[in-house]
């Protein structure tokens, strides 16, 4: 894989599908109808995106997202407006997950349908042979004003570059 997008680059637009946080959908009182969010709407905004290939998945279950949750108020004290996790699964999936993972607000759980986002990036990735099809790869983003200013890939298995400590290191 060979991200086509680096630092200093403006991302491409796109919409994404998410469901937004109610107490009603956390207390299992709805479902939630998808939204629409756009690229657009981080525009004069510093956010970070964190790409995971699936909700649910081990090692983005228990070591990728929960670090960004416990250092939430550390990415809020160096400006950050926005954390979003991203992922190919759909929004109600990252609409459960989000609650199975206590996100409320504070995190946006989002869904790169087929990747299609993350393959103008250059950084999906084919996990066909295990069965999961085209996801998107690990990665983590800092986006000011929708411009790259940091790109983290993870080359192999684990969270290094694009985990919250890194993500910390380098707003």
């Amino acid at each position: 894989m060979s991200a086509t997008i680096k630092v200093g680059d403006a991302i491409p637009e796109a919409t994404f599908k998410y469901i937004p946080w109610t107490e009603a959908l956390e207390n299992n009182l709805a479902c939630g109808s998808p939204v629409e969010l756009s690229t657009n709407d981080w525009k004069n905004k510093k956010v970070v995106i964190v790409s995971v290939p699936g909700a649910f998945t081990p090692t983005c279950h228990t070591n990728h997202l929960p670090p960004f949750l416990q250092k939430y108020d550390e990415f809020k004290k160096k400006g950050v407006d926005v954390i979003a996790v991203l992922a190919a699964n759909d929004p109600f999936v990252m609409s459960g997950w989000g609650r199975f993972e206590g996100l409320k607000d504070k995190i946006l759980t989002i869904s790169d349908t087929n990747a299609e986002w993350s393959k103008k990036l250059g950084l999906e990735k084919d996990l066909s042979a295990h069965g999961l099809g085209i996801r998107t790869a690990r990665y983590a983003i800092i986006l000011e004003n929708n411009v790259v200013k940091y790109l983290g890939v993870e080359s192999g298995p684990g969270v290094t570059v694009s985990g919250a400590d890194a993500i910390l290191q380098n707003l």
